[in-house]
């Protein structure tokens, strides 16, 4: 929904007319209703009883709600919830699922860089059955491999729509207040004049370097910056931290019987997330040494 074209963000006054007419708007009452349907069941769960110690920040949200919290000038209502749930929860999942995949693509394509995270983590994990969170803080080659893929393949080739505030000029161009601006992190990620061998995978470029994804390096903007930086990101990096982490330690991972590295096809499929256009297929196979 948020990726289709909506008549009304070109023409306002009429545009809602098209958008009617198109199913568009119907669709979108649609999901609103189904999202605001799902957070009332997660609400009613974390309004029963639970374990001291177990609160989370949904708790921590619903209490500010009881306790009529004010933030800015208004109450923290129910619908701030949803909305603050709706970022978060949009946020971080989708784009988690997708930096996985490409991830595991980029490493089936690399062998060495497969063989040199693996090696790493085992190293660092050894006899657990489980990997926690405190572990991935460890894994430094790890966290190089997840920039890299981020580099390459960001899961929002566009980040979100800026709108100017002021006025400014740029490579002799007035750029005036109220213009629609777009990011293209997928360019700056593949630029010749910042990155050495940008077209190639190495996870290495990180090394000794205080390059991260957090907003303040314009190389690497994943997540965007300033005010409108993504509210998950710190839940996304987790999920892909400990995901990669566990599919890396648990298994050892191969290509189906006939295919070899140059048949992995890295084509991206079109959208407002850049997905792997088509399925990444790899064999699993049991890690035992553990």
């Amino acid at each position: 929904m948020l990726g289709s074209f909506s008549a009304s963000d070109f023409f306002p006054h009429i545009g809602w007319i098209i958008d009617m007419f198109k199913g568009l708007q119907g669709r979108r009452v649609k999901s609103v209703q189904d999202f605001d349907a799902f957070y009332e069941q997660m609400f009613d769960l974390h309004n029963k009883e639970k374990q001291e110690g177990s609160d989370d920040f949904v708790d921590l949200l619903l209490r500010f709600e009881k306790e009529e919290t004010v933030v800015g000038n208004d109450k923290l209502t129910r619908n701030h919830i949803k909305a603050i749930l709706m970022n978060i929860l949009l946020g971080g999942i989708d784009t988690s699922a997708i930096t996985m995949t490409w991830a595991m693509a980029e490493l089936a394509k690399n062998p060495r860089v497969m063989n040199k995270v693996q090696s790493e983590i085992r190293s660092h994990i050894k006899n657990k059955e489980r990997i926690s969170f405190d572990d991935t803080d460890k894994l430094e080659y790890l966290k190089m491999v997840i920039k890299e893929t981020w580099r390459l393949h960001p899961p929002t080739p566009l980040l979100l729509p800026r709108e100017v505030m002021t006025e400014f000029k740029i490579n002799g161009y007035t750029i005036p207040v109220k213009t629609r601006l777009f990011v293209n992190v997928w360019a700056i990620g593949r630029d010749p004049d910042t990155w050495k061998d940008p077209e190639t995978f190495l996870p290495e470029r990180f090394m000794d370097s205080n390059i991260d994804a957090k907003g303040q390096n314009f190389e690497l903007l994943s997540f965007g910056s300033g005010r409108r930086i993504c509210p998950g990101m710190y839940m996304g990096t987790t999920m892909v931290e400990f995901g990669l982490a566990n599919l890396l330690y648990h298994f050892d991972w191969k290509l189906p019987e006939g295919m070899t590295v140059e048949d992995i096809d890295m084509e991206e499929a079109p959208g407002l997330t850049m997905s792997k256009k088509s399925e990444l297929l790899l064999v699993p196979l049991k890690y035992l040494d553990h």
